[in-house]
């Protein structure tokens, strides 16, 4: 089914969810960093409050994945999660000095550990499961961002930063929201193997591989997501034209996500991950040589290659390879090693380097690229799926050609085989 024929309930449904998470994330990532340094902190000391909040989603994102799959229901946790995460926000007003910083960080990184993955992944399932386009809807989660960019530019330079709290509460509860808003699930998912962080996944043939280059590629964002903006701050630009190339570069993301499945249609995980890792040599090496506004204008709109291209080649992978019942612990697992682990490490080892050598912070980041090229190079299991069971009796997962997405599902059993889109992400 194409995205003019999608179920409009489901699409809607799901479109609202996202929007509402990444307003949240909009907000926090140009915006909370100069929040703290504009409360007395140190560049060393936001490093490690942001790394903090980072070791906190790293360590919570995977239990919280498997909790999900085991109730079955992720608005179970989305619900209560986006609640606690709106009162941390506010929170944030009453707080000064490092400590209480660093608390606050803690508890908000805990309330929000789990709520991108398990949005994200319930709408794989929902577009697998009603043959729908995944990347039309996941766009408007890129949209929200925009927009929560914007405003929070427009008004962090006539308001200060104190407006950053209140509106990543207000972004949270919309969370609440689109959570309540969303199907009930029919019950509980069939039984999850293994422990509470779901290491045994790491069993599945080419997942290893995954993680290591998510996390390079992702990972070299963590100095443009903590120092970026204090960076064009110093360089004279203003909160207006911070917010514009936030906004940029996630407007660049939207288009990617809206036509993916004709830009890459037949495109393999692998060939999107060597696409993202020539991104990012360009895109790093670039942001460290100037500040010239034209030119971060250009330069910011890779990003819908070194964020976008591979998040489409991890989503694509994982829909294709996650074991019965247990893909909300997959992209849980996914997210917190190839994503917040990576970014946490970056995050703190970026503060002094930026510290000591400014816009050198931009090259390190460029070298994650070189690093990730001959993983991704000698990846050879990114466009087909194994073709093994994972256990006696369960269905087979391959990956097909399909017309209207760039991949589509088809799920082998001794019973036959039946085909599901797979979303072009």
């Amino acid at each position: 089914m194409d995205s003019t024929t999608q179920p409009p309930r489901t699409a809607l449904r799901h479109a609202g969810l996202l929007a509402a998470v990444f307003l949240g994330v909009g907000v926090a990532m140009p915006f909370v960093p100069p929040f703290l340094a504009s409360r007395g902190l140190t560049a060393g000391e936001v490093a490690v409050v942001l790394f903090a909040g980072s070791v906190i989603r790293f360590l919570a994102g995977p239990p919280l994945g498997r909790a999900a799959d085991r109730l079955g229901d992720g608005r179970l946790l989305l619900i209560p999660c986006g609640l606690a995460a709106a009162l941390a926000a506010l929170l944030y007003l009453a707080a000064d000095g490092f400590l209480a910083l660093l608390i606050l960080m803690a508890a908000f990184s805990l309330a929000i550990a789990p709520i991108v993955p398990l949005a994200e992944a319930l709408w794989v399932a929902a577009a697998q499961r009603e043959r729908l386009d995944y990347g039309r809807v996941r766009a408007a989660g890129s949209a929200a961002f925009i927009l929560a960019a914007l405003a929070t530019g427009w008004l962090a330079t006539r308001a200060g930063t104190e407006a950053v709290p209140p509106l990543l509460a207000g972004s949270y509860l919309a969370v609440v929201v689109a959570a309540w808003w969303l199907p009930r699930a029919a019950g509980p998912a069939p039984a999850a193997r293994g422990g509470v962080f779901a290491l045994h996944l790491f069993r599945v043939p080419g997942f290893t591989r995954l993680v290591v280059l998510s996390a390079l590629i992702q990972g070299s964002h963590a100095a443009y997501y903590g120092f970026g903006s204090i960076h064009w701050l110093r360089a004279g630009h203003s909160a207006d034209s911070i917010g514009l190339l936030w906004a940029e570069a996630v407007l660049v993301e939207v288009a990617l996500f809206f036509w993916a499945g004709r830009l890459f249609a037949g495109w393999s995980p692998r060939a999107l991950t060597l696409l993202a890792v020539g991104a990012v040599i360009l895109r790093w090496t670039g942001t460290a040589a100037t500040t010239d506004l034209a030119a971060l204008l250009a330069l910011q709109a890779l990003h819908a290659v070194t964020f976008g291209a591979q998040h489409l080649a991890a989503m694509r992978w994982i829909a294709a390879h996650a074991p019965p019942g247990e893909a909300l612990s997959m992209q849980s697992l996914h997210a917190a090693l190839g994503g917040t682990a990576s970014i946490a490490l970056g995050t703190l080892a970026a503060g002094p380097l930026y510290a000591g050598s400014g816009a050198g912070v931009f090259l390190a980041a460029a070298l994650m690229g070189f690093a990730a090229l001959p993983v991704a190079w000698t990846w050879r299991e990114g466009g087909v799926p194994d073709e093994r069971s994972y256990d006696a009796g369960q269905p087979r997962i391959t990956m097909a050609p399909c017309e209207n997405t760039s991949t589509s599902l088809v799920v082998k059993s001794s019973r036959g085989s039946r085909a599901a889109s797979t979303p072009p992400k």
